[in-house]
């Protein structure tokens, strides 16, 4: 009688297939991990560098805004002292008015003007106030927030950015009220208003400021 011996199961060869197999899962999870790790990295450092320069321009437009805004106050009160309660003509010497007209110029377009004595004329004309409306983006930080990349931001940078643009979601709203004043000729409320842009302009250069110093570390 032939006796048949089974085979022998090599289980040295099979645990090291196995060992070998889950090496490399193991290797192609950390490469996945590494790759996509080193994306969110470029991501996150592309947003940093556009909400930077958005920053940046929106910084430009607001003091640029400003600096135009600023003289509206002073060119009302200056046009008022010399206007008459009675005839609503203006009343000043010819150096006064040319020194009005370059302190503020384009606020009183003159048709005419009358003699009164030496040094005294009448002026008559129309007055015009420009009013900036500051272009101020948050294309930037709209697109990052919604791509989720904000997501990776620290919590203090994410905090200081939440808060500017807050602030400057603020100035834009009182620039609207202003135009609208404007607009509708009510100029004692367009006075006030633009007490409060020079408020949230104040706090919202400093926010710029401060995110511009230290955006380093939303990285």
């Amino acid at each position: 009688m032939r006796l048949f011996k089974p085979n022998m199961v090599n289980w040295k060869y099979i645990l090291g297939e196995i060992f070998l197999i889950f090496i490399g899962i193991s290797l192609a999870i950390w490469f996945n991990n590494w790759n996509a790790s080193n994306q969110i990295d470029e991501n996150k450092r592309v947003a940093i560098d556009k909400i930077e320069e958005e920053i940046q321009n929106n910084l430009r437009e607001l003091v640029a805004a400003r600096n135009i805004n600023i003289k509206i106050p002073e060119a009302i009160e200056a046009y008022k002292e010399m206007r008459s309660k009675t005839d609503g003509q203006v009343i000043s010497s010819i150096s006064e008015m040319q020194l009005f007209q370059k302190s503020f110029p384009g606020f009183l377009l003159i048709n005419d003007s009358l003699r009164i004595n030496d040094s005294i004329y009448s002026y008559s004309g129309d007055t015009k106030i420009n009013l900036e409306l500051p272009e101020l983006s948050e294309i930037a930080w709209e697109t990052s927030r919604n791509m989720g990349i904000t997501n990776a931001f620290g919590y203090e940078c994410l905090y200081g950015l939440e808060s500017m643009y807050n602030v400057q979601r603020l100035v834009q709203n009182e620039v609207s009220k202003a135009a609208e004043a404007l607009q509708t000729q009510e100029i004692a409320r367009l006075l006030r208003i633009l007490g409060f842009i020079n408020q949230f302009d104040a706090k919202l250069e400093a926010d710029y400021n401060s995110m511009l110093e230290n955006i380093s570390e939303c990285l």
